[in-house]
């Protein structure tokens, strides 16, 4: 479903745009917010992070919203209600984003099953792998849910050629090494890195980890698919409100 959907996008624009929010951040409600201005503001798809504890993938911005959302007492049972509430409201994708912590705590079987009732119809768990996801990715399957697996810059040619073997939906694309929030050079390199990716695999790339700007944005046409904006998004939030983050995704455009 979201290859397709990405597909047909594309036919209407050069580049889609992909939020992040954590859910429970600030607030079940203001999360809820979030979602609906962001929508409006013309977003495509967006990832609905389950907070953790120790979100590896994410810098300190993320890490922060994970962190406040536990304290304030949000749980996957809360997220699950979150998600079939923004799935039954807006009309666009949604996607899962968590560790697999939770989906194994969950169990596997159970967590693709309630995600496929809620809406759900991706899923971004960054610490799993094709060889020790088998079921992992079997339950995923079952229920209809894409697992997104993970380019990174670091990964060989014959890495990302294996991992391109269990693609579903697309493809996210890590513009760099480390973790999330940190300022990202798009530059040549960038261009050699997402040609191993396309070279690899005829599914959609998406390009994540730093995108800030327009200027980031518009680096990405005819090389990407989907540009993923979130720790920048999350710095306005803190800073700025609500409504500056549904400003921000209009001007990337």
């Amino acid at each position: 479903m979201l290859e397709d959907y990405i597909r047909q996008r594309m036919a209407e624009k050069k580049i889609l745009l992909m939020a992040h929010v954590v859910m429970g951040y600030p607030s079940i409600e203001e999360s809820f917010e979030l979602v609906r201005t962001v929508v409006d503001a013309g977003v495509d798809l967006m990832e609905l992070q389950i907070p953790f504890s120790e979100p590896i993938a994410d810098g300190p911005v993320i890490l922060q919203a994970n962190q406040a959302a536990l304290a304030d007492g949000v749980r996957v049972d809360d997220c699950f209600g979150f998600a079939r509430r923004v799935t039954g409201a807006f009309d666009i994708p949604f996607l899962f984003m968590t560790y697999y912590n939770i989906v194994f705590k969950r169990g596997e079987e159970r967590f693709f099953a309630e995600a496929r009732e809620a809406g759900v119809h991706g899923a971004i768990v960054p610490d799993i792998t094709p060889e020790e996801g088998e079921s992992y990715m079997a339950a995923a399957a079952a229920n209809n849910v894409d697992p997104i697996f993970i380019f990174s810059p670091t990964s060989s040619p014959e890495r990302i050629n294996y991992l391109a073997r269990f693609g579903r939906g697309f493809f996210y694309c890590v513009a760099r090494k480390g973790v999330t929030g940190a300022k990202t050079h798009f530059a040549a390199e960038m261009d050699e890195f997402l040609s191993r990716c396309r070279r690899a695999t005829q599914l959609p790339l998406a390009l994540g980890f730093g995108v800030s700007s327009r200027e980031d944005v518009e680096f990405l046409r005819g090389k990407a698919e989907v540009a993923v904006v979130g720790s920048q998004a999350l710095r306005l939030l803190n800073s700025k409100g609500i409504q500056a983050v549904g400003d921000f995704f209009r001007s990337l455009r």
